[in-house]
């Protein structure tokens, strides 16, 4: 499954890789470390500069916020956990971003105590950069985009994910296509999923 993309899709020579899945006894990590490492592979060989950052690992969210605005672009990685990113990703995403309001990935929320009418979400400052969401998770395909499915009742990935997407929205982030394994435990493809995968690495490449 992809999704669509915005209009403007920024250069991509600067790669920032960021691998957020939270291992569980049950869930040790194999799988998004082997969809992370893939993808390192394929923008080297692109020659593109690419860094990482493991967000279950120790990390400083100075530097953090450093490759967030050295990147072109970044690919999160994770599975879906309580249907939203795991815990480790989400405290990631609020220390390293909430730190950077502070003028260098946004400039408060756009609106001012002398103008408050400014839209609400123009004070970001990472335009020019772009970001994409590479998923696992077990819920099959057929669980997705179908009024009739019993769980989800039509809605689509993008609309269970949604908080994110704002989020970035909100720095001034633009969104690239992004990439789906579903079903990965009850009824697994995964020889055909990173198949899948490395199409979608080249079609980012080439966008």
């Amino acid at each position: 499954e992809l999704w669509r993309a915005q209009p403007h899709t920024p250069v991509m020579r600067k790669i920032l890789l960021v691998n957020g899945h939270q291992p569980f006894p049950s869930s040790p990590g194999r799988l998004n470390a082997t969809f992370t490492e893939r993808a390192r592979q394929a923008f080297l060989a692109g020659r593109a500069e690419v860094e990482s950052v493991a967000v279950a690992d120790a990390w400083d969210v100075e530097t953090q916020i450093g490759l967030q605005l050295w990147a072109d672009f970044v690919l999160y990685q994770f599975p879906l956990n309580s249907m939203g990113p795991p815990w480790s990703l989400k405290r990631y995403l609020d220390e390293v971003f909430t730190a950077g309001m502070d003028g260098r990935l946004a400039r408060g929320d756009g609106r001012t105590r002398s103008d408050p009418s400014r839209p609400y979400g123009s004070g970001g400052r990472m335009q020019g950069r772009s970001y994409a969401l590479s998923l696992t998770m077990n819920a099959p395909r057929g669980a997705f985009d179908d009024p009739d499915a019993p769980l989800f009742k039509g809605r689509s990935v993008d609309d269970l994910l949604a908080p994110l997407h704002i989020n970035f929205a909100f720095f001034g982030l633009a969104q690239r296509p992004g990439f789906v394994a579903h079903d990965v435990a009850k009824n697994s493809r995964i020889a055909a999923d990173l198949e899948r995968f490395d199409a979608y690495l080249a079609d980012l490449m080439t966008d």
